[in-house]
């Protein structure tokens, strides 16, 4: 059966003008798709910091068990990674100055976490200084070695629940209080933003970064991470 909207299309298409702008049409779709959303930009910078949080994670059971092995050098490109991608631009470009001033203003239980939110960053500056400096000579030392692993277990565990609550909480109460020409506006920030600070895309280079890094440590093939069968 021949559709009305096929009709429109083939009509429009027939008069010279442009179709790839009509909803349902395939160049449409496509052309949606591309768009990112506030809260997907967020969600998705944070997984780059999960990857980073999982880095920290095999280097501190390593540590533990043998420091020599761990290395350092991949260490300080991780902390950089972060300070550059997750602190100063994700926390104090996107949270700290757009989205936990909107959120200290709502109603209900999102408005008491920003200030939480905002010690756990500083928190977490420390952090990533402490390991640029331990790991700047290019070895860790003994001594070093099981307060680095702690320090890095504590991290991970404060930045867990941490992105956990924007993630459910936070972002979610900041998103409803927005409009949806408001919200489509601060994603258009976000791209704005993000390219003021690093001259391109951002994200994808955030991507390429940590991939080189897991490559580096041995944890880029996901499948070995898959637990065997539970006990039954």
């Amino acid at each position: 059966m021949f559709k009305r909207r096929d009709f429109l299309v083939t009509t429009i298409a027939s008069s010279g003008l442009a179709v790839a702008e009509l909803p349902g049409t395939p160049s449409f779709a496509a052309e949606q798709e591309k768009k990112v959303t506030a809260n997907e930009d967020l969600m998705r910078e944070h997984g780059v910091l999960r990857r980073a949080l999982l880095v920290y994670a095999a280097a501190a059971e390593l540590l533990q068990q043998k420091p020599g092995s761990v290395p350092a050098a991949a260490l300080t490109k991780t902390a950089r990674l972060f300070r550059n991608f997750g602190e100063d631009y994700h926390e104090r470009r996107l949270e700290e100055k757009i989205i936990f001033p909107a959120v200290r203003k709502l109603k209900g239980p999102a408005a008491r976490y920003p200030d939480v939110l905002e010690q756990q960053h500083d928190r977490g500056r420390e952090l990533t200084d402490y390991v640029m400096q331990v790991s700047k000579s290019g070895t860790i030392g003994s001594a070093t070695a099981p307060v680095l692993a702690k320090a890095l277990q504590q991290f991970n565990l404060m930045y867990d629940h941490h992105t956990a609550r924007e993630d459910t909480i936070v972002f979610t109460a900041w998103k409803d209080s927005l409009s949806g020409n408001a919200y489509d506006e601060i994603a258009e920030q976000f791209e704005s933003i993000e390219k003021q600070v690093f001259g391109h895309d951002g994200f994808e280079e955030a991507v390429k970064q940590i991939t080189s890094i897991e490559e580096e440590l041995g944890l880029s093939d996901i499948a070995k991470f898959t637990m065997p069968t539970p006990p039954r």
